[in-house]
């Protein structure tokens, strides 16, 4: 295998949601692989850590204020964007949860994630896409979830949102795949986040969690990276409209053991 494979010397990658969490993990493996970045989060403030991070990696770092539930947000951050390079490679990474008994679910809970979520990731990717499109080059890569194969109790909007994610990527692929343009779903498994650290503060789900993984542990630090620059680089460009689960294997529908007698 060449060294030169999943090389992204020369690209600029655009990361939405990068002030914590897996969004700054796909970041770091974007910049060890070469490419330069643009991040993105709500306040630019938070940015300011993680970007000197990445420019002390030897790499070109831009931080951008961005809203996803805001049209105007998202076309000033595109704007701004371009002129830093042509973006090569979106991950479409901002996203919320509400963790409710479907019966408490309020009306604003279900607008919050799916304008977050779905929309959001909608309008960012139509944005970036424009530029693409003309430059007849592409990869959009949509994080989506193990929730957009399988639904949880108290998940309800979280897994539509999910779930659209994956019916998105295809329709997106579909409609710039003559262009250049792939537009492929990552979709992780349970890895703890700042989202729900507070579940894996307990020992016992955490267990019960790992039995229903059949390689018994959930997803560490590092375990999304080569996925994430595989789906960025140029060795995936016959590879669009589908969704890569990397969940350790919960969505084969495995079941915790039963006790022996």
């Amino acid at each position: 295998m060449s060294s030169e494979m999943f090389n992204l010397t020369g690209r600029i990658a655009l990361v939405t949601g990068t002030s914590r969490g897996l969004g700054q993990q796909f970041g770091r493996a974007r910049a060890r692989a070469g490419a330069d970045l643009v991040l993105t989060s709500r306040t630019r403030e938070s940015l300011s850590e993680f970007e000197q991070e990445i420019e002390g990696m030897g790499r070109r770092a831009l931080s951008l204020e961005l809203d996803v539930r805001d049209g105007d947000s998202i076309k000033r951050m595109a704007e701004a964007a371009e002129a830093f390079g042509p973006i090569d490679i979106l991950i479409n990474n901002a996203g919320c949860n509400v963790r409710k008994p479907a019966l408490d679910v309020t009306w604003d809970d279900w607008n919050l994630i799916l304008d977050t979520n779905l929309r959001g990731s909608f309008f960012v990717a139509q944005a970036i896409a424009r530029s693409m499109v003309e430059r007849k080059y592409g990869r959009i890569v949509n994080i989506g979830s193990v929730t957009s194969v399988n639904g949880y109790a108290g998940l309800a909007p979280y897994t539509a949102s999910r779930g659209g994610i994956k019916q998105l990527t295809m329709s997106l692929a579909d409609d710039w795949g003559p262009h250049g343009v792939t537009v492929n779903c990552l979709a992780p498994g349970w890895f703890r986040t700042e989202q729900n650290k507070v579940m894996y503060q307990d020992a016992e789900w955490v267990s019960y969690l790992s039995d229903r993984i059949p390689l018994k542990r959930p997803g560490q630090v590092g375990d999304l990276d080569a996925a994430v620059v595989f789906l960025a680089s140029e060795e995936s460009r016959y590879i669009t409209g589908q969704t890569l689960l990397v969940d350790g294997g919960i969505s084969t529908g495995a079941v915790r053991a039963l006790p022996k007698k």
